[in-house]
């Protein structure tokens, strides 16, 4: 089991956990637009990072941007699996011919 899949199973496991105990509990209890918003806000400071150039913290922060993802897809009841089967239907082609298709 891959760390992205431990921790997509740790986030499922949290659903059903206090939110005074449970940051993940927390945030999904808040509801999918707030945990959209979460992932937005962690996604810009993994910008911000990038842009400054310094690497261990845009390695922070894109671990912050992969963990809140993973809370917000789980709020939308979207798993990994869900994902991964979507990259592997992409998989070989074109991004330009992918784009065209939506």
């Amino acid at each position: 089991m891959s760390p992205l899949d431990r921790l997509a199973a740790t986030i499922a496991a949290r659903r059903t956990a206090d939110p005074d105990e449970s940051w993940t509990a927390k945030l999904l209890s808040k509801g999918p637009e707030k945990c959209a918003e979460k992932f937005g806000e962690e996604a810009i400071e993994a910008v911000i990072e990038a842009v400054r150039g310094d690497r261990e913290r845009l390695t922070a922060e894109a671990a912050d941007v992969i963990y809140h993802l993973l809370v917000m897809l789980a709020a939308r009841d979207v798993t990994l699996a869900d994902v991964l089967a979507e990259l592997e239907r992409r998989e070989g082609q074109s991004g330009i011919v992918e784009k065209a298709s939506r």
